[in-house]
């Protein structure tokens, strides 16, 4: 069976959605929650992970019990389009504690970033006095997460 219909089969859909909300879930409760036998759900979950479908396990966590309560996704648009300005950008967007995901995307900008800070003073130093700073940055456009009424664990 091809990894795709593997991972689209509508038991393991059920197991990876599970996994997903829960990781830490045991494989009995696991079974009992998708309707399989703990050894079958068992071999079915080891098969997602060797298959590459399940690539880990992590904690979520909560950004404002960490000092980061204060959310914004920046789009970014480089000035000059290499792949040097842009491995540039990427190498600082890595190691920024703030930026908590950085993609490179299409449209108007070349990057979409979440970043997570305390408070509004802190957006404001990461804004100017670092991502403003960056080299080849010659758009900065911020939207600030009022609220997430939907967010998938993964």
């Amino acid at each position: 069976m091809s990894q795709y219909m593997m991972a689209n089969d509508n038991i393991n859909t059920h197991i990876l959605r599970e996994l997903s909300i829960d990781g830490r879930i045991s494989n009995i409760e696991l079974a009992g929650r998708v309707g399989l036998s703990p050894s079958a759900c068992l071999r079915r979950v080891q098969e997602l992970e060797r298959s590459g479908v399940i690539t880990g396990y992590c904690a979520r966590l909560d950004p404002v019990a960490l000092g980061r309560g204060f959310i914004a996704f920046i789009s970014v648009g480089l000035s000059v389009h290499t792949k040097s300005a842009q491995d540039t950008f990427e190498k600082a967007m890595i190691s920024a504690p703030p930026v908590r995901e950085c993609h490179n995307i299409t449209g108007n900008a070349e990057y979409l970033l979440r970043v997570e800070v305390p408070d509004m003073a802190a957006y404001k130093n990461f804004h100017t006095e670092y991502l403003g700073a960056l080299p080849n940055v010659a758009s900065i456009n911020t939207s600030v997460v009022l609220a997430s009424p939907k967010c998938e664990p993964n």
